[in-house]
């Protein structure tokens, strides 16, 4: 079939047709909500976490609002940088989201 016939029957209805096409591009672009990882994921992670250098035993709870982290070496800074940025780049949390307390002796 011809390329100009075509386009002069698909004429009347272009615009619907260019409506369909934006609307299925905006269901196909992803949603941008953050996600948090699942219980294995959050375990996995703080397994990673421990063995870190100076971080220590870790407790990890990460939530679709942040992320909370606690562990022996979190009186360290610079400790406590690493492990906000390994945080965010799991999870795509900033800092203002990844909170890190420290671990006691009971």
């Amino acid at each position: 079939m011809d390329l100009k016939l075509l386009m002069k029957k698909l004429a009347p209805i272009k615009y619907p047709l260019l409506i369909l096409a934006f609307g299925l591009l905006l269901l196909l672009m992803p949603s941008g909500k953050k996600q948090a990882p699942g219980v294995e994921g959050d375990a996995q992670l703080a397994q990673l976490l421990a063995s870190a250098e100076g971080v220590g035993q870790t407790q990890l709870l990460v939530s679709e609002h942040g992320v909370v982290i606690v562990c022996e070496g979190a009186e360290n800074a610079a400790v406590k940088l690493d492990i906000i940025r390994a945080i965010g780049s799991y999870t795509g949390f900033g800092a203002d989201k990844i909170t890190i307390l420290h671990l006691t002796d009971q």
